[in-house]
């Protein structure tokens, strides 16, 4: 039933527009006190919206840092369970709301969750004693999609030691027609509805511009959101340097719940730092 209401949900929302189904929560359920992690509220701007963030700082003078761009349900106090270990390990963490989620101004739509990556990494570039000479960006599903179209149309694209995504999807609109054909009920509305999304952010079309920057795609086999094939066809689209790791029996965007999956992205993140 709450998969049925969910493909309604996104049949009522792609009449003429050019967004997915944004699912955004005003309400805060964790903070880094919360966690015991040292953190401070950042605001920058994005257009006419004003954005709220988290800076986690390393417990250790920071190797790196890390831009997390989240997933689209709920907030950044929610999606911090992925990334919330990296300050132990050495990493400052930078993570923002899109317009329109947690703290953040404005009403989200596609090119402004696009513009908003912009902005933070332009705050990123230009915070004052930031750790800029090893900068990751790590993005999830919605926030896999964004970073990788954003990061090749970005005048920060060099500085980037490597991007890396986990459960991203090849199109807005591909994703949009395997959801409306899973289920009888909007199978036969798969086309007519799935072309009202301009798809002018397609991220299999922008992942080759990205090289020669390293990327690192993450998906699972299981994954019951975005399926696997979506990493296939990205990592071919790639160019090198790519790297895909192919993960079972993990559902969608919960890839470092697992300890041997936090050892095998330090270990990533180690082998491109700057030496």
């Amino acid at each position: 039933m709450k998969r049925l209401v969910y493909i309604f949900s996104l049949v009522l929302c792609l009449s003429g527009c050019t967004s997915i189904v944004f699912q955004p929560d005003k309400k805060t359920y964790v903070t880094p006190q919360m966690l015991k992690l040292t953190g401070e509220d950042v605001y920058f701007h994005s257009g006419d919206s004003l954005l709220h963030g988290w800076w986690l700082h390393a417990k250790q003078p920071a190797k790196g840092t890390v831009l997390f761009v989240h997933g689209n349900a709920q907030n950044i106090s929610t999606h911090i369970a992925s990334v919330y270990w990296l300050p132990a390990e050495g990493y400052d963490v930078f993570l923002f709301d899109y317009r329109g989620y947690g703290l953040s101004q404005g009403e989200p739509d596609l090119p402004g969750v696009h513009q908003d990556y912009a902005a933070a990494l332009d705050y990123l570039f230009k915070r004052p004693g930031a750790n800029t000479k090893n900068v990751f960006v790590f993005g999830q599903s919605l926030g896999a999609a964004v970073a990788l179209v954003g990061t090749d149309t970005s005048a920060y694209k060099s500085r980037l030691h490597a991007v890396i995504v986990e459960g991203a999807f090849t199109s807005y609109r591909s994703v949009a027609r395997e959801k409306l054909a899973s289920h009888w009920l909007t199978w036969v509305l798969q086309w007519p509805l799935s072309l009202t999304i301009d798809d002018d952010y397609q991220p299999v079309d922008h992942i080759a511009g990205i090289s020669p920057t390293p990327v690192l795609l993450i998906h699972s086999e299981q994954d019951e959101v975005i399926p696997y094939h979506n990493a296939l066809e990205l990592y071919k689209a790639a160019h090198e340097p790519k790297s895909l790791w192919t993960l079972k029996n993990v559902a969608h965007i919960q890839a470092f719940n697992k300890p041997e999956n936090r050892k095998r992205l330090l270990e990533y993140l180690e082998a491109h730092l700057a030496r």
